[in-house]
């Protein structure tokens, strides 16, 4: 009870939105004369001048310099329904008219890609696949063959991964033709079917790079609290086949030095790998890209630098049309009122994240009014909210002053007192 009594008193001293606090506006422009379920995408620019997890964003109905009243949202991110992969046991390993073999029970529902972890260096092989509702069913459709390969030799990397088209069959029979030993295959991952192909925006993008030690470095600069949930890579005609391993850094830029004690956030580090190949190997034609990686997941309160790095070895340059930053699409969803206007304010820190009704019990409809986010405009009537810390939290230095000064005093008081008590003669 006590902690419930004291989240409610927090709760009741955060500060209420005003709209002379915030920094900037922007208008929603909606379609003629629509209401109902309304939803705009949040580009970038807002991010870059709204608070950490967009915490401080308000919708209001009506338009400057007299906003109406506020109107609840949900903030709603484009990401894939399902995300993560699903170990498989593999049934039946073993040896075939000299193909390695084996069963695996897929769960239920739809899948597509399939990966399998296979052991060694240097191979090429042909896995053909087909799918049946029961694992001793004579009857099973062919869902295709598919090349892997490791051509490590070759620097051109490797991929064990199977396109499959939408499945649902609960068994899968699998055959590999090639170097392929029954020991050499450990295990079975299913990526379930995305239900709907997330969206992404660019955050930014450059073909400018530098070369430093054979390696190519691109350089971007991303506002504070602007997510970046993946790097696309999109090269050139040369060269036609490459694998690269990759580094990402993100640092933040340095801020002057505060005398509260915090430490700066370290710089974040991550790695990845891309690939291109297009071409026959031994008769195998192969063709694979992995032009995309998933980036570190950071959120700094100053700009950060963003450095990747593409490890060429000795090989020549990717020849990059472009790389791009992207963020998956956010969209900022409510209910319109037909004739009305709306404005979104943000820019006002103190601000914790609004709890609505609205949100909880929000439910996308098909087909939603699409509006749009009209240009920022810096808030007229902005004035900065005024300091409501308490003095010690103003002025930090000043109560270690105190405490140091409070230690010298009773220090120097028992100084003077052992000096003067009367010695103790036996």
């Amino acid at each position: 009870m006590r902690f419930l009594a004291g989240l409610s008193l927090l709760l009741l001293a955060a500060p209420a939105p005003e709209i002379r606090y915030f920094h900037f506006e922007r208008p929603i422009v909606q379609p003629a004369q629509s209401g109902g379920q309304t939803c705009a995408v949040v580009d970038p620019g807002i991010f870059a001048h709204a608070s950490a997890q967009l915490a401080d964003l308000r919708l209001y109905q009506g338009a400057p310099p007299s906003p109406g009243t506020e109107t609840p949202y949900v903030l709603r991110s484009d990401v894939p329904v399902v995300n993560t992969d699903q170990q498989i046991s593999l049934l039946n390993l073993g040896k075939k008219a000299n193909e390695t073999v084996f069963d695996a029970r897929m769960p239920a529902g739809s899948y597509s890609d399939l990966e399998l972890d296979v052991a060694g260096e240097n191979f090429l092989a042909t896995v053909t696949v087909s799918g049946s509702q029961s694992q001793t069913d004579v009857h099973s459709t062919k869902l295709g063959s598919f090349t892997i390969f490791d051509l490590t030799r070759q620097r051109l990397g490797r991929s064990t991964v199977l396109h499959l088209p939408e499945s649902d069959f609960r068994y899968l029979h699998f055959q590999i033709a090639g170097p392929i030993a029954p020991d050499s295959v450990s295990g079975l991952s299913v990526k379930r079917l995305l239900k709907s192909q997330p969206k992404f925006l660019a955050v930014d993008k450059t073909a400018i790079s530098t070369l430093k030690d054979r390696n190519s470095i691109f350089e971007f600069t991303v506002p504070a609290h602007t997510p970046v949930d993946r790097i696309s890579f999109a090269p050139g005609a040369n060269p036609a086949s490459f694998s690269r391993d990759v580094l990402i850094n993100v640092a933040p830029i340095a801020r002057p030095a505060t005398n509260d004690g915090t430490v700066p956030p370290q710089p974040v580090m991550a790695s990845g790998n891309t690939l291109r190949v297009h071409a026959v190997e031994d008769g195998h034609r192969i063709d694979e890209e992995r032009l995309t990686i998933n980036a570190p997941q950071v959120d700094f309160d100053s700009p950060a630098v963003w450095t990747v790095t593409i490890e060429n070895g000795d090989d020549v340059p990717i020849q990059l049309t472009s790389i791009r930053l992207d963020m998956l699409e956010r969209n900022l969803c409510f209910d319109a009122t037909a004739g009305n206007t709306y404005t979104l304010y943000y820019g006002d820190t103190a601000l914790a994240a609004p709890l609505y009704d609205y949100a909880t019990l929000f439910v996308l409809e098909k087909n939603p009014a699409a509006a749009q986010f009209g240009p920022e405009a810096a808030n007229p009537s902005y004035q900065p909210r005024p300091d409501d810390r308490p003095f010690t939290e103003k002025h930090p230095a000043l109560l270690w002053v105190a405490l140091i000064l409070v230690i010298a005093l009773l220090g120097t008081v028992a100084f003077r007192s052992f000096k003067t008590a009367p010695a103790n003669h036996s």
